[in-house]
């Protein structure tokens, strides 16, 4: 159901599992033979178009849905209670993988995780398949699983809902803060899909959580884990501070610095601490791990440096499509923000915006569907200026913008509205910098354009 990249991969999973397959889609007809045609003909699989029909999927036995498919769909209520069995991807994969499974969820931070520990662990030496959420499903690994030493996964609060009996070794939790309430309703809702990662864990299970979110902590009755934290309180496994990671291992005191490293900021200290205590528990050493860290290319759209233009610096963080992650992006900033945010709206509360936005955020420039929402909420404490498009707005910011300021995009929404996605935004965010008067010739070596 749903023949996305998750979907394509779920057919050509269940075919060389001997399956008769049926794949239903929401696309309209003409729009779904000109994308999908290849596949439908080399397959010979039947199908149904322009929307999902009971009489069609009741058909099946067993009902892959894709990430994107709501399981509260009456239709889905329907077919499960006719006794068809509805699943998702780690469902399928649950008992079929022999190697060590390390697992990231989150509501931020968890592609950059998700790729770090797969960068350590390869120059350790391993063959690592990574996927999941990330863009790779894990269907291609169940394909053609020779080889490998393990398998990273990012997970989604839309995977794990669907997720079965799965159960990582390794399960990370790096934060949990609002996101998709459009699609699950509530907060606690959310949390209850983020803690299917420990659902079915055991007792050599390796836990690694967020150790300064409560949240966090709602773990599973009678969890039989190991559990590690992670975070800047007291007591944490992984202690972060000033730049500095410690943490105890087999009673030795281990240290990781990058006081001489350029653009650390608080995230990345916490990104890093769960990184490491993933990787030292996969037999990671010490020194690989602090090499790893050290070469790692930070990944783009996340507080991103792009160009300093007439004293100005401008950041891209287009990334951050829920309020938490422009909480923790305002954080590395003291001051003199100019907070270009907005977008497709998804039943995030914009109010938990205040404190940060009334600490350092000089003024706002929204745009997008969510614009109305944004200034409703936040107009009492900051001047508030709408914006026609990107380039409008990054624009009205140059002209706002003293020097010493700090442009920054970080949205608090989806990105499509105006944007084929957060990448889409954040390059034209990028180039409206660029195109700025006498931004190329300030523009700093090492800055992606």
């Amino acid at each position: 159901m749903g023949l996305g990249v998750t979907g394509r991969a779920a057919v050509r999973y269940s075919l060389s599992c001997g399956a008769e397959v049926l794949v239903s889609d929401s696309r309209l007809e003409q729009r779904f033979l000109a994308e999908e045609g290849t596949l439908l003909a080399a397959t010979a699989i039947a199908w149904e178009a322009g929307g999902h029909s009971y009489e069609f999927l009741h058909r099946a036995d067993l009902l892959l849905v894709s990430p994107g498919v709501d399981l509260d769909l009456p239709l889905l209520q329907r077919l499960r209670a006719d006794g068809v069995r509805i699943v998702g991807e780690l469902a399928i994969a649950a008992g079929q993988i022999d190697v060590p499974v390390v697992a990231v969820t989150g509501t931020n931070g968890k592609t950059t995780v998700t790729t770090l520990i797969g960068e350590i662990c390869r120059s350790a030496g391993k063959k690592v398949f990574v996927g999941g959420n990330i863009g790779t499903p894990l269907y291609e690994y169940l394909l053609d699983p020779a080889g490998y030493d393990m398998v990273v996964v990012e997970l989604s609060s839309f995977q794990l809902e669907s997720g079965g009996a799965f159960s990582p070794d390794v399960g990370l939790l790096l934060n949990i803060t609002p996101d998709h309430l459009d699609r699950h309703l509530s907060m606690e809702r959310y949390v209850q899909a983020k803690m299917q990662l420990f659902l079915h864990a055991k007792a050599e299970t390796v836990v690694v959580i967020n150790g300064d979110d409560p949240l966090c902590r709602l773990l599973p009755p009678g969890l039989p884990a190991v559990v590690n934290t992670f975070g800047k309180s007291e007591g944490c496994t992984a202690r972060c501070a000033d730049k500095r990671i410690s943490l105890l291992v087999d009673n030795e005191q281990e240290e990781y610095c990058f006081e001489d490293l350029e653009g650390i900021n608080d995230i990345t200290l916490m990104n890093y601490a769960a990184a490491i205590l993933a990787v030292r528990s996969l037999g990671c050493s010490h020194r690989t791990t602090e090499a790893g860290l050290r070469v790692f290319c930070p990944l783009p759209h996340r507080i991103e440096f792009v160009a300093e233009v007439n004293g100005v610096d401008y950041f891209n963080d287009s990334k951050a499509t829920n309020t938490g992650a422009v909480i923790g992006a305002l954080a590395q900033f003291e001051k003199n923000v100019i907070l270009l945010a907005g977008g497709r709206d998804k039943g995030d509360d914009y109010r938990l915006l205040r404190e940060s936005v009334a600490a350092g955020v000089k003024k706002m420039i929204v745009l997008g569907e969510s614009a109305g929402l944004l200034r409703d909420a936040l107009a009492d404490i900051v001047d508030i200026q709408p914006a026609q498009s990107m380039a409008d707005a990054v624009q009205i910011a140059a002209r706002e913008a003293m020097p010493g300021d700090i442009v920054l995009l970080s949205p608090a929404c989806a990105s499509f509205d105006m944007f084929t996605s957060y990448g889409h935004r954040g390059n034209e965010f990028k180039k409206a910098v660029l195109a700025l008067p006498s931004a190329l010739g300030d523009k700093k070596m090492g800055e992606a354009a």
